[in-house]
């Protein structure tokens, strides 16, 4: 007789369905796991029996083989452990067999017997729900499960004793209720920023459009300052946003006691981080830091202090908004919508450009500098602004500055003309305008007869790309959202322009 569990093998955050096959059968007493197993999943062997012997079962003096089927299929992490473990106590008699038919199992083992949490549980639980089944996990991941659906049958125990006893109906466990995170500590708020107009405006630009953003200013002059406050701007998740926020956490291991949050992601790295720590991999091909920050903001600061290797990995996913691992033997894709924010001094000692103060390598420093990040990348960000030191006297007296608050509802509100606009043309795909095809763009964004014709100087006198075109006119499309205008016009374009400006002169100091 084979007993059988069901569980789930994960291939970026989609989860593919394993079947667990246990046979007791004669032969010379051992147990063997087959079916493609990582080191983890094959150490399960002595961690199930110490948990089976701990819950008062011992192996028969029999050979086991547990089959992970199907046997082509990497098989990688510690969730294995408790669906082998069902198997084994099924093909014992210990649980009724056909009870674990209708569930999916997944959750690690101590070796006392008792159940360690494990990370992709959320999107374990919507495969489950797919294949219309219940799901078995750890009762520390049993709130995270329970957001996969009212209707999904969740058992959370806390030992294969109280799982075992439910089964018999000696015990009932009850399911676990989803759970949200409280909020914290209020976000940093725009009203903090003294000076500092332009840039401000031109965040508030990138909020409204989730446009790419790059600073360069002088050490002190606020760039990390305002980019933490950017994310007081945005509007919340929305519901399936949420969901696949939450699904690459739970993989990462970053959903601390299954709570949800609708707070859009904010991913501030070293810039020592490597290439894997990024954009994802690794051994078991984990999400990177671009892919924690899906739907969210993604900060580099001190942007060419990253190696140039690792910033060009980031051309992909600013194109696509999916970051693909390549293995020899498996390719596996995590989303990254990102909106990207970089922060950067003009040149190595930052003094370049101050007025009162030089650079004594100029303008070779500059040049060497601003090198270090390649011409693709510089043509994948929108808005490039300068952010000069604020004056001392700006902050003795200080005036007061409009707060994020008020900010803020004005980006929603051009969000939601984005949103009405995309629905209404059947691009429901597209968020927001920075996401939005080179197709749909220029008809959402037609500029009027004079726009057009500054439209046209421009890009003959700067020498625009292709991409370089349209990211000036999604730009000019989110200023006109903020002025609920539904003509593109000169005025946007001329300001959009003056974004992409700052970049042609970086370019060619470089």
């Amino acid at each position: 007789m084979v007993a059988r569990v069901s569980t789930i093998a994960f291939q970026g955050i989609e989860g593919v369905p394993v079947e667990v096959q246990v046979f007791l059968g004669p032969g010379k007493i051992n147990t063997h796991i087959v079916g493609l197993p990582d080191k983890a999943v094959a150490e399960s062997r002595e961690r199930v029996q110490a948990a089976l012997h701990a819950s008062g079962l011992a192996l028969p003096g029999k050979k086991i083989t547990i089959n992970l089927a199907p046997a082509d299929l990497p098989k990688e992490g510690s969730h294995f452990d408790l669906p082998i473990a069902l198997g084994l106590m099924a093909a014992l008699g210990a649980i009724p067999g056909d009870a674990l038919a209708g569930y999916v199992a997944l959750g690690e083992l101590n070796l006392d017997g008792t159940l360690a949490p494990v990370t992709g549980v959320l999107p374990a639980a919507i495969g489950a729900h797919g294949l219309g089944k219940g799901l078995i996990c750890p009762a520390e991941c049993g709130a995270e499960a329970a957001w996969a659906g009212e209707d999904l049958d969740i058992l959370a125990p806390r030992s294969l004793i109280a799982l075992a006893n439910h089964f018999r109906g000696t015990q009932v466990l009850t399911r676990p209720q989803p759970a949200v995170r409280l909020p914290g500590a209020d976000l940093p708020d725009l009203a903090d920023i003294r000076g500092q107009e332009s840039a401000r405006r031109a965040l508030e630009v990138a909020a409204a459009g989730g446009h790419n953003l790059m600073m360069i200013g002088p050490p002190g002059s606020g760039k990390s300052m305002l980019a933490a406050r950017l994310a007081s701007l945005l509007p919340p998740l929305s519901p399936a946003e949420l969901l696949e926020v939450s699904m690459i956490h739970s993989m990462a291991g970053q959903l601390p006691g299954g709570r949800l949050s609708d707070r859009r992601p904010f991913r501030a790295p070293h810039h020592s981080a490597t290439m894997a720590a990024l954009v994802g991999g690794g051994l078991r091909a984990r999400p990177g830091e671009a892919s924690l920050a899906h739907h969210g903001v993604l900060f580099l600061d001190e942007l060419p202090e990253f190696a140039p290797q690792v910033l060009d990995a980031l051309r992909q996913p600013l194109e696509t908004g999916e970051c693909i691992i390549a293995r020899a033997n498996h390719r596996v894709t995590y989303p990254a919508e990102i909106q990207l924010v970089a922060a950067m001094n003009p040149c190595r000692c930052g003094l370049a450009g101050e007025p009162g103060r030089g650079c004594a390598r100029q303008p070779r420093c500059i040049g060497d500098y601003q090198a270090r990040i390649s011409g693709p990348l510089l043509d994948r960000i929108d808005i490039r602004i300068e952010v000069p030191a604020v004056p001392a006297f700006d902050l003795i007296q200080p005036v007061a500055a409009e707060n994020s608050a008020a900010v803020a509802e004005r980006v929603a509100r051009a969000r939601a003309m984005q949103k009405d606009r995309f629905e209404t043309l059947g691009e429901g795909k597209a968020a927001c305008n920075a996401r939005a095809t080179t197709g749909l763009i220029e008809r959402i964004a037609e500029p009027d007869a004079g726009g057009l014709q500054l439209l046209r100087d421009a890009a003959e006198k700067l020498k625009f790309s292709a991409r370089g075109y349209h990211r000036v006119l999604k730009v000019a499309r989110t200023l006109a959202d903020l002025d609920g205008a539904a003509k593109v016009g000169r005025i946007h374009l001329a300001e959009a322009i003056s974004y992409r400006m700052m970049g042609e002169r970086v370019t060619s100091a470089a």
